[in-house]
Parts: C-alpha cells; sequence; structure tokens
C-alpha cells in the first residue's frame, strides 16, 4: 500500500547521513595545515633539532667577542705590546751604535729585566684569561661577553653545554678562522647555522638566550 507525498508522510522525509557524536569522550578532529618547509624556529629542514633557540646575530657575536676581549685581554694585550716595543727599541739602538763604529758584527744586544718581566706577565695573564673564558663558556655556554650580548654556545645535536675541554679545543680551531683574511669569522654571515670553522669541526652553534 504507497502514500502520496506529503508533510503527513513519515516516510517522504529525507534520509541524513549519520554524525559523529560530539561531546565527552569524542575528541574533535584538529584542523589540518599544510606542512611548512622551515622548522619551530625558521631552521631548514635536515637543520637543528626541534626546540633549540633562535640562532645568534653575527653583530651579537661579534659584540661578545669584543666585550671579552676588553674584559680579559686587553691587560695582556697592552703589557706584551709594551715589552715589546721597550726591547725593538734596545735593538734598534744597538743597530745604530754598530752602524756608527762602521763594524761588520754587531751582538745581539740583552732583554732588558723590564721588558723581560712585561712579556712574562702579559703572557701569563693571556693564559689565564684564556682557560677563564674556556671554563666559563664550557660550564655555562656563556662568556661574560655572551651573557652581555645574550648568546649561548651549546651542542648543535642536543643543546648542551660544551664542557671545559672542548671549549678549550673549539678555541684553538678559531685559529683556522683567522687564516686567509678572517674569513672564517665572517662566515657565519651568509651560513645558515651562523657557524665558524671552528663551530663545524666542533659542531656548535651560538644562539639566543630564551
Amino acid at each position: 500500500m504507497s502514500y502520496p507525498p506529503g508533510p503527513n508522510n513519515p516516510y517522504d522525509q529525507p534520509q541524513q547521513p549519520p554524525q559523529s557524536p560530539q561531546g565527552y569522550g569524542y575528541p574533535q578532529q584538529p584542523p589540518q595545515f599544510p606542512q611548512q618547509n622551515q622548522g619551530q624556529y625558521g631552521y631548514p629542514q635536515g637543520g637543528l633539532p626541534p626546540g633549540m633557540p633562535p640562532l645568534a646575530s653575527w653583530g651579537a657575536r661579534a659584540g661578545a667577542t669584543l666585550l671579552d676581549f676588553l674584559i680579559a685581554g686587553l691587560v695582556p694585550t697592552i703589557l706584551l705590546a709594551v715589552g715589546y716595543i721597550k726591547f725593538l727599541k734596545v735593538f734598534i739602538d744597538a743597530v745604530d751604535k754598530c752602524d756608527a763604529a762602521n763594524t761588520d758584527t754587531c751582538p745581539v744586544p740583552a732583554m732588558p729585566g723590564s721588558s723581560l718581566a712585561m712579556i712574562a706577565i702579559g703572557g701569563i695573564l693571556s693564559l689565564a684569561g684564556t682557560l677563564w673564558l674556556c671554563y666559563r663558556e664550557g660550564s655555562t655556554g656563556q662568556t661574560p661577553g655572551k651573557k652581555i650580548a645574550g648568546i649561548h654556545l651549546l651542542r648543535e645535536a642536543d643543546g648542551q653545554v660544551l664542557g671545559f675541554g672542548m671549549a678549550f679545543v673549539r678555541r684553538l680551531c678559531h685559529a683556522l678562522d683567522g687564516m686567509a683574511c678572517y674569513i672564517g669569522y665572517l662566515w657565519p654571515l651568509w651560513d645558515e647555522k651562523n657557524q665558524t670553522f671552528a663551530d663545524k669541526i666542533m659542531h656548535t652553534v651560538v644562539v639566543k638566550r630564551p
């Protein structure tokens, strides 16, 4: 038996697709976003691990290096320079005297005691300052200059500090940065991880302090 279509016909209602119940026990699906080509902090895929702070700029690193030199290296450098200048003056005076006497042989003058003392004290202070900076950098990730600039030196793989030994080896590796017109120190300007040659050898990065 058939019924004519109409509002009183219960079988004439259109079928609605079943809907998933919402509420307790039924989590909603999160919206889908297209995948980004960069990580959480803008690093390219295959770069630093997620969760690492943003990389420090070259300017911040250069400023921190200058501050460290003023704090730990200025006085030793002055002592060394004055000591060598005084010895050079004595050497030049001795050569002038030999030329005035028209002699073919000229003995090398002895280094004055004051020059020797300045060079020795400057060398000791320079070594002590370097070891102190390595200790600070290895144990906390920050030298005084880096602390003022708000940056950290960390291991690239896990974001941990290096330790004193590796920080000292990294400082030795800076000799490679100074070769070929200091190109290694300028390398962070165009490197994707802002690394110097020493950073690449030691697998370290300098990041902003979170």
